[in-house]
């Protein structure tokens, strides 16, 4: 190659890298498409279920790994810096805690094709762990040489005599480390436990589907993930262990989190291989679920994956896609409603207390502006200055906007309606205090609330949705607005889990149920009326995407995912005339193998009925037929299955026990899913 070619190849290569730098999150950002080895998919954070000294970080990468897709298979990637950060003090700029993971790939057998051969692992991966507590300047070594766990391949790799002999969940073991900190670690690839309709909701918010049944758009699918179990010492802006109800709205003991990948300004590629130089670029990042999926727009996002969310103090340039989001223009009749069916329930408050109007464009609450009404809440200037009303025009300026930006603290008017006598700037029951205004967007857990028992019967992956529900509704929580713990108040969020149902909260949020909350009620609910359960209420709370769950159950102890979904197994590709177990595993989220197209249609009489409604199908094919019916928390009370012939049956729904109230009844075939609602009188 002459010296002239190579000179414009590397100003060519120097240019492509440093536009590559702005890209990132998930698979949504244009330029991260082409790096999917740096490409950051999902971060979660929540205590550990298990162990309450302990809280649970885990950052997943590489989107949307086929469990077959050989002989390489996926893993992380050599010359990239993946980075969990971690921020509890906002009065000090940067993280206070830095992991930083960087890996390498050995080939121990390289006459083979294979991935694995006689106890050999070809891209065997190891890793050195490092941490910072000074903002980068200076890191400490805790794992050196760690070995991620292999691909799951299939049975005769892993465990054959001619491959590993051993199992994978032995594998998966061997590759859960504790470092000289006395952190828990693990990396390697894992069942993605991200759970969503992509198919849906990317065709122009049709979730639920208007024609058909969701499917879980990452079912069988994998992902690269870094796992880490921190004692909440290490974590808490004091060093303190929290203990009681108060310290649950203590700011000493909440995060930010968010994750990162970053590679070198230079590539420069030779024949058959490729070297790196000059300054370490952030390519990646992620804090919140679907920040730059569904609220950034297309044309913005690569500018925002160049961001840290320090960054974002100063540039508040994409502050206005929180103010007026895209997603509430079809949530709303008099703009775009009409155009996304599926979002039909989901509408935002253009009257709020007949007062209030939050439609893009409109004040919301800055017309209180000044008012001494105000004085002492978080909306009042002497308190935050004009972080929460910056100006007209910006109506989610009160709740999208904090919820992405800085938490939520627990000042009203961000505590529960409950104990409010109907004013909503009063002080209320305390919610949540997850308040760190640091920058910009990260993942916010307070520590110190306690995990909700995933057997207990309140536990929800509706989060802090459900808990405010139960906060507003049920007895045991709203006879009183003293502080206490509600269940799934560690529900995203405020943090996240992996249970939780991200897309739907979000979802829910953009159509106002946090305004609701704290009693910014819906259109119609009139000042005076008995409840503010209303109908427009009800519709938001049991609002569902169709796909509400993940496509395997996950595990009691950490990491807590799934395990990777084998290459060999129900989740290696469809094989002709059959119906892959994975897909029967997951059935209850609309992934079938219709049998036929046919059609459903239901009624249910009395309605409102007393102690036992009948609900009637009229189905254009014989099928079996599952009919759950959820209260209006969201809650599902019943479940009942059978055969039913073509034409009108009936299947009867025993409520002597249930309370009055409303309810809905979901009917699904194999072929359509149809839901009605039905009310039950004292």
């Amino acid at each position: 190659m002459n010296l002239k070619y190579r000179s414009w190849l590397t100003i060519l290569l120097v240019s492509f890298t440093a536009m590559a730098s702005r890209a990132s999150s998930h698979r949504e950002a244009p330029l991260i498409a082409d790096d999917p080895l740096a490409d950051n998919v999902d971060l979660y954070a929540f205590r550990s279920p298990d162990n309450p000294g302990t809280v649970t970080i885990i950052a997943t990468y590489v989107p949307l790994q086929l469990p077959h897709g050989g002989p390489n298979y996926y893993s992380f990637g050599e010359n990239i810096r993946y980075e969990i950060h971690i921020d509890n003090d906002a009065s000090k700029p940067g993280d206070e805690l830095t992991y930083r993971f960087t890996f390498k790939i050995v080939n121990e057998d390289p006459t083979t094709f294979f991935n694995i051969r006689l106890g050999k692992r070809n891209q065997k991966t190891l890793y050195t762990m490092e941490r910072s507590t000074d903002g980068g300047n200076s890191w400490i070594p805790l794992i050196i040489n760690g070995v991620a766990a292999p691909y799951n391949i299939g049975e005769r790799s892993i465990e054959s005599a001619v491959g590993l002999n051993t199992t994978y969940d032995r594998l998966m073991k061997r590759s859960t480390y504790r470092s000289v900190l006395g952190e828990s670690v693990y990396c390697g690839p894992m069942d993605d436990p991200f759970f969503v309709d992509l198919g849906g909701i990317f065709d122009l918010g049709d979730a639920p589907r208007q024609m058909g049944t969701a499917i879980d758009g990452l079912a069988c699918m994998n992902v690269s993930t870094i796992a880490l179990k921190i004692p909440i010492s290490y974590l808490s802006k004091t060093g303190k262990f929290p203990r009681g109800v108060d310290a649950m709205f203590d700011s000493d003991y909440v995060i930010g989190v968010w994750a990162s990948a970053s590679r070198q300004q230079i590539r420069t590629l030779t024949p058959g291989s490729e070297s790196y130089d000059g300054d370490w670029v952030q390519v990646s990042r992620i804090g919140m679920p679907l920040t730059n999926e569904a609220v950034i727009p297309v044309g913005k996002k690569d500018f925002w994956n160049a961001l840290s969310p320090y960054d974002e103090i100063a540039d508040t340039t994409l502050d206005q896609y929180f103010y007026n989001p895209e997603l509430a223009l079809y949530m709303d009749d008099d703009l775009f409603g009409g155009a996304v069916p599926a979002f039909s329930t989901l509408r935002i408050q253009r009257n709020s207390l007949q007062s209030f109007d939050f439609g893009n464009g409109r004040d919301g609450l800055y017309g209180l502006k000044g008012n001494a009404a105000l004085a002492g809440t978080a909306l009042d200037d002497a308190v935050f200055g004009t972080l929460l009303l910056p100006g007209p025009g910006k109506p989610r300026s009160v709740d999208l906007w904090p919820a992405f930006h800085t938490g939520v603290p627990n000042v009203p008017p961000y505590q529960l309606a409950t104990g409010k006598d109907g004013n909503p700037l009063a002080p209320g029951k305390p919610f949540v205090n997850n308040f760190l205004p640091n920058g910009g967007d990260m993942l916010r857990l307070n520590i110190a609330v306690p995990a909700t028992k995933r057997t207990d019967p309140d536990f929800s992956s509706l989060g802090l949705i459900q808990a405010a529900v139960l906060g507003l509704t049920d007895p045991r929580y709203n006879t009183s607005a003293e502080p206490q713990f509600i269940p799934n108040m560690d529900g995203f969020p405020n943090g996240r889990r992996l249970e939780d149902d991200v897309t739907r909260i979000e979802l829910q949020a953009v159509a106002g149920a946090v305004l609701a909350a704290i009693g910014l009620w819906y259109d119609d609910y009139t000042v005076g009326d008995a409840s503010p359960v209303t109908q427009d209420l009800l519709d938001v709370i049991t609002y569902s995407t169709g796909v509400e769950q993940n496509d395997a159950p996950f595990e009691k102890r950490f990491p807590y995912l799934a395990a990777p979904w084998s290459g060999d197994g129900e989740c290696s590709g469809l094989v002709v005339g059959q119906v892959p177990t994975a897909i029967a595993r997951v059935s209850n989220l609309g992934l079938v193998a219709p049998t036929s197209i046919g059609s459903i249609e239901m009624n249910a009489y009395p309605n409102p009925f007393m102690n036992e409604a009948i609900i009637r199908m009229n189905l254009e094919n014989a099928s079996g037929v599952e009919v759950e019916i959820y209260n209006a928390q969201g809650q599902l009370v019943n479940r009942m299955q059978g055969s039913q012939p073509a034409g009108i049956s009936e299947l009867k729904w025993n409520a002597t026990n249930a309370t009055p109230g409303w309810y809905f009844a979901r009917v699904k075939t194999s072929s359509a899913e149809t839901t009605l609602k039905i009310l039950k009188q004292e």
